[in-house]
């Protein structure tokens, strides 16, 4: 078993940044890909970046691609995302979730937090 807990999230302006965390523990955090997932109020859950266990692959969606970050500290059995121009769009829930296999399908996750919310006002 893992847990995850994320934090972060907030109420920003249209154009700043956040930085949310997933703090898991548990199984060993390094063995695991770790993605980031959003849902906004009646939409799907949908993919926004993940990375592999040694950080050295990265995906992200294309609504996000060259504003958001993914990053990994196996030492402190964290994985961060960092927002940076942020849109009202962005809004949601974001989940983070914990995986064997690198990838960008929601159904490759085993873990899951229970959400931060993210609210961008324009």
């Amino acid at each position: 078993q893992v847990q995850l807990v994320e934090s972060g999230g907030g109420l920003v302006q249209a154009g700043g940044s956040l930085r949310l965390s997933c703090a898991a523990s548990g199984r060993t955090f390094s063995y695991y890909a770790m993605g980031w997932f959003r849902q906004a109020p009646g939409k799907e859950r949908e993919f926004v970046a993940t990375i592999s266990r040694g950080s050295g692959l990265t995906q992200f969606a294309d609504s996000v691609k060259g504003r958001f970050t993914i990053f990994r500290d196996n030492a402190k059995n964290t994985v961060y995302l960092q927002m940076n121009s942020l849109k009202p769009e962005d809004s949601a829930v974001y989940y983070c979730a914990a995986g064997a296999v690198f990838g960008r399908a929601a159904g490759q996750y085993d873990y899951w937090g229970q959400g931060t919310q993210v609210t961008v006002s324009a």
